[in-house]
């Protein structure tokens, strides 16, 4: 048997940067020429050992950052200001890229529209919990309040 690192996936074999144990015409004839594996020389490990500890430093890095800014998110508050008829109910509606772009000039934050959750368009005056996804699994919950254009 022959050892080899994986260069990517390989279904049935195992994750990108994981040594494993496959035959030696295996990697020769089908892993190396499809660029998937290379032999696992001592300085070959070396470097997959030193990649997958940089890429769970910066996915650590990311949950930190991610969790900082959503405890920063958490503690804003927006105010959109929409027209409104008499009884409260807007001219149309406040969307997500509202939200969005209401983020990015209250705190500096790009926030993509797409990560802003509505269940439904806000159509009337009031205050309300929208939910922001930042990333890295961390959410925040951003008191914004819909107030009639003077």
């Amino acid at each position: 048997m022959a050892q080899a690192i994986l260069l990517k996936e390989v279904e049935g074999l195992g994750q990108a940067g994981e040594a494993v144990e496959v035959a030696p015409g295996y990697l020769r004839n089908y892993l190396i020429p499809r660029k998937l594996a290379q032999p696992a020389t001592p300085a070959a490990l070396a470097e997959a050992e030193r990649r997958r500890e940089a890429e769970e430093r910066a996915a650590r890095e990311a949950a930190e950052r991610a969790g900082e800014t959503a405890a920063l998110l958490s503690k804003t508050v927006l105010t959109i200001h929409h027209r409104a008829g008499e009884d409260g109910r807007l001219f149309g509606s406040v969307t997500e890229k509202e939200i969005a772009d209401a983020v990015a000039e209250a705190r500096g934050i790009r926030v993509d529209r797409k990560r802003v959750k509505l269940e439904r368009p806000i159509r009337e005056v009031g205050t309300y919990m929208v939910e922001i996804e930042v990333g890295g699994g961390a959410t925040a919950r951003v008191k914004t309040i819909v107030a009639e254009q003077k």
